[in-house]
């Protein structure tokens, strides 16, 4: 192999700054051409039918590519560029040939079974037989018990699948760089407070313009219909965001996902009875803790049933004060967020710009890493010289007690053009203890905040803070993993209506006195959040709770619904499945021109597809495991209590895929959990 090529070095971190689109398409196809001439070697018929040999040689083969894919991956996200996107949509169609080639890979999947079949397997610990387990199931999910035409035909679905979702993505991506406004008045961004207008006069000056630069990145979408008086300039902007990607608003048809979704569903469908279940949602289940569509609905409908009633009084309320104290006779969509923000600063007298300046990025970074440090005794420390792809990019070693360094993590947090939008953790390196070489894990930290401006730091919005926190719980999913196995390590192989129980078990940190105390210290003067300012944040935590949990139930059950009952003959019927599921749970119902779908791309570009429900799922499983730091506060001790955090780290955060999500859980709280946390999660229940 060339190793000229950074993509084939063995190193611990990526070159980045060396990488470039030519080098994918030579990387991918020589690993995948040795790769192809090892597994033949190593599924021989005469070859040894051991854990070392079958298992340990394909997680090998496994990380050699996802050290080479892994940074294009990222790249392609945070980066993006013309050229970089021409390799990369041919280079992820060999991937996924490659992965369906292997699951389909009978001879694989023989010596895989012996090793099942051996009778040392019974003595192999827990992650090795968790190893061959998953593998069995992921080699039955991927076809490998079909004949011909189907073995072929579901390869070829695979691969169409995975270039849709790229270009679903691509899509998105496009839409939302390709509209803005360009404002010269101030006048016009009258009720916009001044953090709002820096960064869009910051959007502006990057686009060498004067006055200011409306976008449909998600600090200028939040600045404009939370705070702008401008109802017209709330409309245009909530009319360009939500037709994303479709056949309708300002790009109508030009970067449109329609046929991408009827296509997608057709093909999911497809692929599910090829395996043998009736639907897409039935087979998405397969990896996850529900064990049925049944059991799904039920949980969405009951949520619904309860949240439901509440949701239509504060929507009564809202009106009702949108009409009296607005002048809004009708409240539109582009005018609930406003509307719900100023009803909020008079109900609460608490208005997110008080909460701003007591949250500065710098400062939430720090009382982060010392939560996690308090938990579970681990400092994250700045490593300079790190070559990364932005000059914002930061690089911290993950240290324990003495000072050894056992993970790291890449953090990027500002939004900016080529940068996808949304906030995720990702994989760059899994643990993986392969004899006398040990792989350490390193972690992606991406979120799009609003960029520091002149004079100040960049300031976050209280629910930005939620959102930092939540995506490092994933990162301390991945690099807390005491299991060197990657394909069952971290967060891979974790059933996917659990793996966001680390998430958000982290949020609640950020609504808690003594967690704030270590960062929420004003910008300027350095004072603590105001205990005062505290009681009213804390008060107004529940407001519109209903409406924020019929929404995601109206997510939850449309894409639930959408897999459940798809028929080819009437084709995936989006807007229709859609409407129903708004019909069920909504309280608010948005104009006949948006177009939610198109832009949805947890779902469609993503790995939620049939699973969107798994953050309430997970929700209810995080609630109930923060009560055990809750009761650790109320016996006279702390909610960051080092004891707690240690069984949590130990039964949740280090066993990865090894044992079922559900035991991990029971192992942590002692007993299964019990639904009533969710819904006191959302207030909805005393």
């Amino acid at each position: 192999m060339n190793h000229d090529n950074p993509l084939l070095a063995d190193d611990a971190l990526p070159a980045f700054s060396r990488i470039r689109p030519g080098h994918v398409a030579p990387a991918i196809d020589a690993l995948l051409a040795d790769d192809r001439a090892a597994i033949a070697a190593l599924a021989a018929p005469d070859a040894p039918r051991d854990f070392a040999h079958v298992m340990l040689g394909q997680e090998r083969l496994e990380q050699r590519l996802a050290r080479a894919w892994a940074p294009v991956s990222h790249l392609h996200s945070v980066a993006d560029s013309p050229a970089l996107r021409e390799v990369y949509g041919p280079a992820e169609e060999k991937l996924t040939d490659y992965g369906l080639e292997q699951g389909q890979n009978r001879q694989l999947y023989a010596a895989v079974q012996a090793v099942a079949d051996a009778p040392a397997f019974a003595a192999l610990g827990r992650p090795e037989r968790a190893l061959v387990e998953h593998a069995l199931h992921d080699f039955r999910l991927s076809g490998v018990a079909l004949e011909e035409p189907a073995r072929t035909r579901f390869r070829e679905i695979g691969v169409e699948l995975s270039k849709l979702s790229t270009e679903f993505s691509n899509a998105v991506l496009d839409a939302t760089d390709a509209w803005h406004e360009h404002v010269t008045d101030e006048r016009d961004l009258a009720g916009i407070p001044e953090s709002g207008r820096a960064v869009l006069r910051q959007y502006a000056k990057e686009q060498d313009l004067d006055g200011y630069l409306v976008t449909l990145k998600q600090p200028s979408v939040q600045a404009v219909l939370t705070y702008a008086d401008n109802r017209g300039l709330r409309e245009r902007v909530y009319w360009a965001y939500q037709t994303r990607a479709s056949d309708q608003g300002p790009h109508a048809g030009k970067y449109d996902n329609s046929a991408r979704i009827e296509r997608i569903m057709a093909l999911r469908h497809e692929a599910a009875q090829l395996l043998g279940y009736a639907n897409a949602a039935e087979e998405s289940l397969a990896t996850k803790m529900a064990g049925s569509p049944t059991e799904v609905m039920e949980f969405l409908h009951d949520l619904a049933a309860r949240a439901k009633p509440v949701a239509q009084r504060e929507l009564a309320t809202l009106r009702d004060f949108a009409r009296s104290e607005l002048g809004l006779d009708m409240l539109e969509p582009w005018d609930v967020a406003y509307a719900s923000e100023k009803l909020r600063q008079r109900s609460y007298d608490l208005d997110e710009e008080q909460l701003k300046p007591y949250f500065p990025l710098p400062a939430v970074i720090d009382g982060l890493w010392a939560i996690v440090h308090k938990l579970y005794g681990i400092r994250l420390a700045p490593r300079e010289g790190v070559d990364v792809w932005h000059p914002d990019v930061r690089y911290y070693d993950v240290q324990d007690a003495d000072g050894r360094v056992f993970a790291g993590a890449y953090v990027d947090l500002y939004a900016r053009n080529g940068k996808r939008g949304g906030a995720w953790m990702d994989v760059c390196r899994a643990r993986f203890d392969d004899g006398d070489a040990k792989q350490l894990p390193v972690a992606f930290l991406t979120c799009n905040f609003a960029p520091p401006t002149e004079g100040r730091p960049a300031l976050l919005t209280h629910d930005d803070v939620l959102t930092l926190f939540h995506e490092f719980g994933h990162g301390l999913h991945h690099l807390l993993t005491e299991i060197a196995l990657p394909s069952i390590g971290g967060i891979d192989g974790v059933e996917w209506d659990a793996v966001e129980l680390p998430s958000q078990f982290m949020e609640n940190f950020g609504w808690n006195r003594e967690a704030l105390d270590l960062f929420a210290r004003h910008w300027q003067t350095g004072e603590t959040l105001p205990e005062e300012l505290f009681r009213r944040m804390l008060a107004a935590r529940h407001f519109h709770a209903g409406l924020f949990l019929v929404r995601q139930l109206e997510f939850a059950l449309f894409d639930f619904s959408l897999h459940l009952g798809y028929d080819p003959a009437r084709g995936a019927r989006a807007l229709a499945v859609l409407g129903e599921a708004r019909k069920q749970v909504a309280v608010l119902h948005p104009p006949a021109w948006q177009r939610f779908p198109h832009a949805f791309s947890h779902v469609f570009a993503g790995g939620y597809a049939a699973g969107y429900y798994s953050y309430l799922w997970a929700e209810l499983l995080s609630a109930d495991a923060f009560g055990a730091f809750e009761d650790a506060a109320k016996q006279g001790g702390s909610v960051i209590d080092p004891a707690t955090g240690e069984r949590f780290r130990r039964e949740v955060l280090s066993v990865g895929a090894s044992r079922p999500a559900l035991e991990s859980f029971v192992a942590f709280r002692g007993r299964k959990p019990e639904s009533e946390a969710l819904l006191r999660s959302h207030g909805l229940l005393e």
